[in-house]
């Protein structure tokens, strides 16, 4: 049996994509094989947000397929992008949602609503010349994110009504992101019975992620010499390319899917440091690895996930079950897809891009150092 054989497909996939991207050949490698996407008549489709991140990538992937785009956002974020769609202007902080009041849409997709409050009016004045609901929510929904095997049936958190009543904006809501995204998802469902998608992606990755929780790894690696690598390298990691979500959305909608699914990577366990040695092949970079303790980092406040992105300590880090999701039709590329596009992109940005997530140069020399002193 070779190595690729005793590998489950998508890993073997990652390893032989990897090995290609260095000009490298691993026995055993598969060709890519992709299915048919859903076929069927060309829908109109309304999309609250639309011009940042997950909202381009559904826009482009409803426009491949001839459909007729509507967006309604505030105009404010990139607003020559879609120049050529209908956009209605308005403002959901402030209620200012009156654009809506006229038209029709086989679906709505809502990329960003974070307030109960904000779901709820839109899904009652839209209800009735609508035919489904898809909200984009997240795995943090759910009260307890450290579990084994969390599915769409595990528990979701909580907040006091008075709190709700008093949060009024979507930067009010933050403090109680998760409680709030699962009220939101309850409001749509209680409007639009047996009509609403609630998707629960983990963290969205890829070209245009302004978070950098992602982006620093294939950019670090790039770079080469000695990586900081944190806690335990066969800790799972979890993320979805922002593609693939935006392109599953629009195949839910093709489809009329509903329910509540979670929508993030794999129908494998990929390990932290299978990714960190993709992106090593994909990039040719000259980059090895040393893992250092969680203990250490946290002693010397190193922050999980934003110093270091991806990283979360034992205790906190959990396994989100996809398997619904895959056998509603979700399918996701390769990582080395995800890692080669998005070193791609982040090379382009200005040179003086101030990054959002990871740790400098200095800051990572300085632990490694400390690490090989102690």
């Amino acid at each position: 049996m070779t190595l690729t054989s005793a590998l489950n497909p998508s890993r073997r996939t990652l390893l032989t994509a990897a090995a290609a991207s260095a000009g490298l050949a691993l026995p055993g490698a598969l060709d890519a094989l992709a299915r048919p996407l859903s076929a069927g008549a060309p829908k109109r489709l309304l999309v609250l947000g639309g011009t940042r991140f997950l909202g381009p990538a559904v826009v482009d992937a409803a426009l491949a397929r001839g459909w007729e785009v509507t967006l309604f956002n505030r105009g404010q974020s990139d607003p020559e992008r879609y120049a050529q769609l209908e956009t209605r202007i308005g403002d959901r902080d402030t209620g200012d949602i009156a654009a809506l009041a006229e038209g029709q849409w086989d679906a709505v997709v809502d990329t960003s609503g974070y307030v109960p409050g904000h779901v709820r009016s839109a899904v009652e004045l839209l209800r009735d010349r609508v035919g489904q609901y898809v909200f984009v929510s997240t795995v943090s929904v759910y009260a307890d994110t450290a579990g084994e095997m969390i599915g769409e049936d595990t528990a979701v958190a909580t907040v006091e009504p008075e709190v709700v009543e008093q949060v009024t904006t979507i930067r009010e809501s933050f403090p109680y992101y998760g409680a709030m995204k699962a009220l939101c998802e309850q409001a749509a469902e209680a409007a639009m019975p047996g009509r609403v998608l609630n998707l629960r992606p983990g963290l969205i990755v890829g070209p245009e992620d302004s978070s950098d929780r992602f982006t620093y790894w294939p950019v670090r690696v790039a770079r080469g010499g000695e990586v900081l690598a944190p806690g335990d390298p066969n800790a799972e990691v979890q993320y979805i390319d922002v593609r693939d979500l935006g392109e599953w959305i629009v195949r839910t909608v093709a489809d009329g899917t509903t329910g509540v699914f979670n929508a993030v990577g794999f129908d494998y366990r990929q390990s932290f440091q299978e990714l960190l040695h993709a992106a090593k092949l994909t990039l040719g970079a000259d980059a090895s690895f040393t893992w250092v303790g969680e203990e250490f980092l946290l002693e010397r406040e190193v922050a999980p996930y934003r110093d270091l992105p991806l990283w979360l300590p034992a205790g906190m880090r959990g396994h989100f079950d996809v398997s619904r999701a895959l056998a509603a039709g979700l399918e996701l590329r390769p990582a080395t897809d995800t890692i080669r596009d998005t070193w791609t992109w982040a090379a382009a940005r200005p040179a003086d891009h101030v990054w959002r997530s990871g740790i400098d140069a200095a800051r990572e020399a300085e632990l490694l150092a400390a690490w090989h002193a102690r």
